[in-house]
C-alpha cells in the first residue's frame, strides 16, 4: 500500500477537523433548540392566555390575565417567599425521611425475604390510600405543627423509593455476584460496591419523583390545618376569590418543585457519570 504524502495526509486532518467542528454545530444547534422550543411554546401559552382573556372578557376572579398575575408575584413577593419558607422545610425534611426510611426498609427486604412477604403487601395497601383520606388522621394524632406535614411528605413520597430501591438493590446479575466471592469480598463490600452502586439509576429515578410529590405532601398537610404556607395560602386566595394571588402562590409553588428537581437531577448526573457515559 503506497505511503500517503504530505499533502494527502494534510488534507485528511482537515477534512476529520471540519467533521468535528460540523457535529460539535449540530450539537450546540440541538442543544439550543432544547432549550428555546419549550421557552417558545410558553411564551405562546401565555400570550394566548392573555388574548382570550381580553377578548372574552373573562372576570379576574374566574381567569386573571397573565400580566395580572405578573403584577401579583412582583408587588407580594416578600409575603410569597415567607410562605414558602415553611413548605419548602417539609417538603425537604420529609424527602429526606422518607427516602432514608425507604432505602433503609429496601436494604432489609434484599437480605431478608420473610420481611418482604410480611411488610410489602402493607405498604402497598397504604400507598392505595388517597392522601387526603390519612393526611387528616395524622393532623389529628400530630398535631397542627411541622411534625405532621412532614410526616405526610414522608408517607408520599416513601412507596416509590421503596419499589425502586428494591428492585435496583437486587438489579446485580449472578456473574457479578460470583466474580465478587471469587475476590473474596465481604458481604459489607458486595453491597457498597455492587448491590449499591447497581441501584443507584433506580434510586435517583425514585428521588426525582420523590422531589416533586414531598412537595405535594407538604402543600396538601397545610390544606388540612395551617395558617402559614403555601398550601395555607392557596386556600385564603381560594375563600377571599383573590385569583391573581392564587395563580401567582401556585406558580411559586411550582417552582420550587421544579429547582427540587433539577438538584437532584444535577445530582444524578455528578454521581452517575459512569452511567451516562454507558448511555450515551
Amino acid at each position: 500500500m503506497p505511503a500517503l504524502s504530505s499533502h494527502d495526509a494534510s488534507e485528511i486532518t482537515s477534512a476529520d477537523a471540519e467533521a468535528q467542528a460540523g457535529f460539535a454545530a449540530a450539537a450546540r444547534l440541538a442543544a439550543w433548540r432544547r432549550r428555546l422550543l419549550p421557552l417558545a411554546a410558553v411564551i405562546a401559552l401565555l400570550v394566548l392566555w392573555e388574548l382570550g382573556v381580553m377578548i372574552f372578557k373573562i372576570r379576574p376572579f374566574i381567569a386573571p390575565a397573565p400580566t395580572a398575575v405578573a403584577m401579583t408575584l412582583y408587588g407580594k413577593l416578600g409575603m410569597l417567599l415567607g410562605n414558602l419558607l415553611p413548605t419548602a422545610i417539609e417538603a425537604v425534611a420529609g424527602f429526606l425521611i422518607g427516602n432514608s426510611a425507604a432505602i433503609l426498609l429496601a436494604t432489609t427486604f434484599v437480605y431478608q425475604r420473610t420481611a418482604e412477604e410480611a411488610l410489602f403487601p402493607i405498604a402497598v395497601m397504604f400507598h392505595t390510600i388517597p392522601v387526603m383520606a390519612y393526611a387528616p388522621i395524622l393532623v389529628l394524632l400530630l398535631g397542627n405543627g411541622l411534625e405532621a406535614k412532614v410526616a405526610i411528605a414522608a408517607l408520599i413520597c416513601f412507596f416509590p423509593t421503596l419499589v425502586n430501591m428494591t428492585r435496583g438493590l437486587r438489579s446485580v446479575s449472578s456473574q457479578q455476584m460470583e466474580l465478587m466471592r471469587i475476590l473474596s469480598a465481604t458481604p459489607s463490600e458486595i453491597f457498597f460496591k455492587l448491590r449499591l452502586k447497581s441501584s443507584l439509576p433506580y434510586l435517583f429515578s425514585a428521588l426525582k419523583i420523590a422531589s416533586a410529590t414531598s412537595v405535594i405532601g407538604a402543600i396538601v398537610g397545610e390544606w388540612i390545618g395551617a395558617t402559614t404556607g403555601i398550601g395555607a395560602l392557596i386556600i385564603q386566595a381560594t375563600y377571599n376569590f383573590d385569583s391573581p394571588l392564587l395563580y401567582a402562590t401556585i406558580v411559586v409553588g411550582s417552582a420550587f418543585s421544579a429547582a427540587f428537581f433539577a438538584v437532584i437531577s444535577w445530582l444524578e448526573r455528578y454521581f452517575l457519570k459512569w452511567n451516562v457515559a454507558q448511555t450515551a
